[in-house]
């Protein structure tokens, strides 16, 4: 997003955070509620033209969401929706990308409240790994064919009760209404955004057997200094590292493997 839709969203993002530091509402059923208004939108373009267009004035545009929302939602959602409309936004989907992800953030900041958000992001990247693991699954579960309520079966056969409630939700939502996203962008958005629950960054972690407690917390410690944030770790073994660490955070790669610096003392022979 850029210029009006940016500021938006972060404005949206504030008064999301205001209504769930209320202990009278619940950040579960205010996440069930966007994302059907994010479905109802993303369905009915004519009706999210109307809702972001620039030409209405914005509190005609929030009495008409109040109107079809108001019976539909509880009253924070629909005050929520109706702020959101009446800000002024780049592209009509901006809105619907919008509400996606106060949905998702509202999911995990009831995982945060619970204080299990730490288990979410873990469980999201472990099922990042086995989708990236089995074509099979993969194509399962992004098989245009298959219905939604398949796919949803699927996914409880997957994480039902093996997964926190939350996690199940995101990826069963990423899985049944993707609106264009790769599952595996999907995924790593919602990690991203686990994240910034807590302001941290989230650092991928290859080693060629399980650090110990202390060799993560050191590793983090050391993360936190550089990038000079909380930094969250997403662990994986590959036994083809053969020494050492690889860290990977966003698009920057921090390598420190064995395996590595042979290829590259290799290279520099034969240069």
């Amino acid at each position: 997003m850029n210029g009006a839709s940016r500021e938006a969203l972060a404005a949206a993002r504030e008064r999301l955070d205001a209504l769930t530091d209320s202990t009278s509402v619940q950040a579960g059923s205010l996440a069930d509620e966007l994302a059907a208004v994010t479905a109802l939108l993303d369905r009915e373009v004519s009706l999210r033209r109307v809702l972001t267009d620039p030409a209405q004035a914005g509190e005609a545009k929030a009495e008409l969401a109040q109107r079809l929302l108001g019976t539909q939602v509880s009253g924070p959602a629909a005050d929520l929706v109706a702020g959101m409309v009446r800000s002024r936004w780049s592209q009509s989907r901006d809105l619907v990308d919008a509400l996606e992800e106060l949905a998702d953030t509202a999911d995990l900041t009831a995982a945060q409240q619970a204080g299990k958000l730490d288990d979410v992001e873990d469980e999201l990247f472990r099922f990042g790994r086995i989708v990236s693991g089995s074509t099979e699954l993969r194509a399962a579960l992004t098989d245009r064919k298959a219905t939604t309520s398949a796919k949803g079966e699927l996914l409880r056969s997957l994480l039902g009760g093996r997964a926190q409630p939350a996690t199940e939700r995101l990826v069963t939502r990423l899985v049944t209404a993707p609106r264009g996203r790769s599952l595996e962008s999907g995924l790593e958005s919602l990690s991203k955004l686990a994240a910034d629950r807590r302001n941290r960054m989230v650092a991928t972690v290859t080693s060629a057997v399980p650090l110990s407690d202390a060799q993560k917390q050191r590793l983090g410690a050391v993360l936190a200094k550089l990038y000079g944030r909380t930094m969250h770790l997403n662990l994986d073994v590959d036994p083809e590292v053969l020494g050492g660490i690889r860290v990977q955070v966003g698009d920057e790669v921090i390598n420190g493997s064995l395996a590595d610096r042979i290829e590259d003392a290799s290279r520099r022979l034969a240069g």
